[in-house]
């Protein structure tokens, strides 16, 4: 699984990105993480992209450190299905309605 967070939106900083590793490595989830230039979410700044071959992959705008624990449930959730596909977008909190877009695998 890989996160991508745009290194060019307003408001990402370093602090973001290692907020985010650290998240990850605490959850003991298996995600890469890396940065990319514009990923085109421009209007609602940070995007962050979640995909998995096979699996949908999801684009998400206006993230911060403070979606860490809904994101956290996410790529848990997102980790035990075999598709990518969720069930119930309940449990992600505000997280849920921060999705830009949602690409079948």
């Amino acid at each position: 699984m890989k996160v991508t967070l745009c290194a060019t939106c307003e408001g990402y900083s370093t602090g973001y990105l290692h907020a985010l590793r650290q998240a990850i490595e605490a959850a003991g989830l298996p995600v890469k993480v890396a940065t990319a230039a514009c990923m085109q979410g421009c209007a609602r700044p940070v995007a962050l992209a979640v995909r998995e071959e096979g699996k949908t992959a999801y684009l998400f705008g206006e993230t911060s450190e403070a979606d860490l624990p809904d994101l956290m449930t996410f790529l848990s959730l997102y980790a035990a299905s075999s598709n990518g596909e969720l069930a119930d977008a309940r449990p992600l909190g505000g997280l849920r309605f921060k999705s830009i877009a949602r690409i079948p695998g």
